[in-house]
C-alpha cells in the first residue's frame, strides 16, 4: 500500500510537552536540555517519533500555544541551537522530529499585534471590527470563546478583536495574502531545519466568515469552523511539505466523517487526530463503532489511521478509565469526580494493547507510559486560562500537564529541579518514577515498550474482525497476529494459538482472558 519510506502510516509517536518532560538547568521548568538527555529513553521506549508541544518564544498565557515569534525558542526552554542539536541528535538515533504550528492564532504579545493595537498598519491582519450598539459597546457578534465567555475584546480606541480562544491569542485574518505567506515562510524555516513533520493545531478553524455573522445553530456553512476556503491553504502547505519529504497531522475535530476526509486527501495533509477512539467510552461495542467508522472515513482517501488515548488536552487515560464516566467530554470536566485508580489502569493497560495492534500510527502522550492519573491541581496553583475562563469551575487541563517523575529517590521525582517545579507534583508521585519501573516486568513501562518492540510482528495489513463473545473484542491482523480484549466481567476462552506474545495482565487459573485484559497471539 505504502513505500518503505511513508514511515508516518505505522509510526509510534511520543508527545513531548516540553515544559514537563524534564528539567535540565534545574530552575522548575523542563526545556531542551532535560528532553536532550533523555533522548536514550526514548530510544529505548523504541517510538519512531517526537512530537513537541509549541516551544517558541511565547508569554505562556496558554501553555505556549500563545506564540510570539515562531522562529524563536522560548529562553525558559532554551535556544534555537539547541533546538537544531536535539533534532540532529534525536535522528541519530532514529527519532523523527514533528514540531507543533499554531495557525489560527498569535499572541498579544507578536510584533503584528503590538503594531496594530499602537495604531500602525497592520489591523488587517486580524478581526477588528466596530462593536454594535449605540456606542459600540457590545461585541460585533454573538461568537463564543472556546474557554468560555465572549470572543471579542475591545481596545483602547473602541475597536473589538476576534479571539476563539484566550484574549491573549488574537485570531489572524487567514484572508490575508501575509498571513499565507509568513506561515508558508514558517514551514520551511522549521523544514530546512530538519524537522521531520507538523502538527496543526485548530487546524479546521482557520477560515472566517468574511461577513462574522452571528452564530445560528444548525446553519451550513458554519461562520468558522470547516469552511471549504481552507482546503487551499492545505494544498499551498502541502506543496512545501512535499518539498522537503515532510508530513503534516492536523487536529480535525469534526462529526462529519466525509468532512473530515477531504482533509485527507493525498494533496492535503497526510493525517488528522482521531478523536471519535480518544474520547470513547470504555465499551466493546462503541470501541468497536469507532474502530469501524475510522477506518471506514480513511479507505477512500487512502491516509492511515491515527489512534490517541489522551493527549496534554484531556484527562489522563488511567483516570478517565476509572470512573462512571469513562468518556471525555470538556463539558462534564469536575473537580472531585470518584475515580478508582486499579480499575483504571487496568483498562489503560488493555487499552494500550488494543490502540498498538491497530492498524496506522499510534500516537503516546508523555507518562502515558508511566501508567500516570490526573493530578489534583491545588486550586492556587492552577494556570489553565481554561479554569478562569469557566469562572472557576472548570478544573482545567493543568492535571495532565504536571512534571514527569524520573528517579523515586531524587528531589521532585527525579524531574531534574532544585526549585518547586512550575506544577506541583502529587505526593505519591515517586511511585511511577522511571527507574521503579524500568526493570519491573509487570509495570506500564514495560508493557508499552514490549508492545512497541513486537508491534511489527503484526504486519501492515488490514484488521479483520474475528467471532467473540459478548463484550470481547477479537482480530486478526498480518501475519498470523490476533489481538483479544476483553471488556466484559466474565473471563473469555482463548481460541486455539500457538504463543501468547504479549498480555496486559495475567490469564485466570483456566487460562482464560480475564475482564478488563488484552492479549495479543500467535495463531
Amino acid at each position: 500500500m505504502g513505500q518503505p519510506t511513508e514511515w508516518w502510516r505505522s509510526a509510534v509517536i511520543y508527545q513531548v510537552y516540553v515544559r514537563s518532560f524534564a528539567d535540565g538547568d534545574a530552575d522548575g521548568t523542563g526545556d531542551l536540555a532535560g528532553v536532550r538527555a533523555r533522548l536514550p529513553y526514548l530510544a529505548e521506549l523504541g517510538v519512531d517519533a517526537l512530537w513537541f508541544s509549541p516551544w517558541y518564544l511565547s508569554p505562556m498565557k496558554d501553555g505556549g500555544y500563545d506564540v510570539a515569534d515562531y522562529r524563536a525558542i522560548d529562553p525558559a526552554f532554551g535556544t534555537l541551537a539547541e533546538a537544531e542539536k536535539l533534532i540532529a541528535e534525536a535522528r541519530e538515533l532514529g527519532i523523527r522530529t514533528i514540531v507543533d504550528i499554531v495557525p489560527n492564532h498569535v499572541s498579544d504579545q507578536h510584533p503584528w499585534f503590538r503594531a496594530a493595537l499602537a495604531g500602525g498598519p497592520g489591523r488587517e491582519l486580524f478581526h477588528f471590527r466596530a462593536g454594535r450598539g449605540e456606542r459600540g459597546e457590545l461585541p460585533p457578534n454573538d461568537w463564543q470563546s472556546q474557554f468560555g465567555g465572549p470572543a471579542w475584546t475591545r481596545v483602547d480606541d473602541g475597536d473589538w478583536y476576534l479571539h476563539l480562544f484566550a484574549p491573549e491569542q488574537p485570531d489572524l485574518n487567514w484572508a490575508h495574502p501575509a498571513v499565507r505567506q509568513e506561515h508558508e515562510d514558517i514551514l520551511r524555516f522549521w523544514f530546512e531545519r530538519g524537522v521531520a513533520g507538523v502538527r496543526i493545531d485548530s487546524a479546521a478553524l482557520l477560515v472566517k466568515d468574511p461577513r462574522l455573522p452571528d452564530f445560528v445553530e444548525g446553519r451550513d456553512p458554519h461562520p468558522y469552523v470547516d469552511r471549504d476556503e481552507l482546503h487551499t491553504v492545505y494544498r499551498s502547505w502541502r506543496t512545501i511539505a512535499d518539498e522537503y519529504d515532510g508530513i503534516f497531522v492536523g487536529e480535525v475535530w469534526l462529526p462529519d466523517s466525509e468532512r473530515f476526509a477531504r482533509y485527507l486527501r493525498p494533496d492535503e495533509l497526510h493525517t488528522a487526530f482521531n478523536f471519535s477512539f480518544m474520547t470513547c467510552p470504555w465499551d466493546a461495542r462503541r470501541l468497536r463503532g469507532s474502530i469501524d467508522e475510522t477506518l471506514a472515513e480513511h479507505a477512500p482517501v487512502g491516509a492511515p489511521a491515527t489512534w490517541v488515548l489522551c493527549n496534554h488536552d484531556v484527562t489522563r487515560t488511567v483516570t478517565r478509565y476509572g470512573r462512571a464516566d469513562t468518556g471525555f467530554d470538556f463539558a462534564t470536566k469536575a473537580f472531585g469526580t470518584p475515580t478508582d485508580l486499579a480499575l483504571g489502569t487496568r483498562r489503560a493497560r488493555a487499552a494500550a494493547l488494543l490502540s498498538l495492534a491497530l492498524p496506522g500510527a499510534v500516537y503516546v502522550y508523555q507518562g502515558e507510559e508511566l501508567g500516570l492519573p490526573e493530578a489534583e491541581i491545588p486550586v492556587e496553583r492552577i494556570q489553565d486560562p481554561m479554569h478562569f475562563r469557566s469562572g472557576g469551575v472548570d478544573p482545567g487541563r493543568d492535571g495532565c500537564r504536571v512534571p514527569l517523575p524520573w528517579a523515586a529517590a531524587a528531589p521532585y521525582a527525579g524531574f531534574g529541579s532544585l526549585e518547586t517545579p512550575w506544577l506541583p507534583q502529587p505526593v505519591d508521585w515517586t511511585s511511577y518514577a522511571v527507574d521503579r519501573q524500568r526493570d519491573d516486568p509487570s509495570s506500564m513501562l514495560t508493557l508499552y515498550r514490549e508492545a512497541i518492540r513486537l508491534r511489527p510482528a503484526l504486519g501492515d495489513g488490514p484488521l479483520a474482525w474475528l467471532p467473540a463473545p459478548e463484550g470481547v473484542l477479537s482480530f486478526a491482523r498480518g501475519a498470523g497476529v490476533r489481538c483479544m480484549v476483553n471488556l466484559a466481567d466474565a473471563p473469555a476462552a482463548l481460541p486455539a494459538h500457538c504463543e501468547p506474545l504479549l498480555a496486559s495482565g495475567p490469564l485466570d487459573a483456566d487460562g482464560r482472558l480475564p475482564g478488563d485484559t488484552a492479549v495479543w497471539l500467535r495463531t
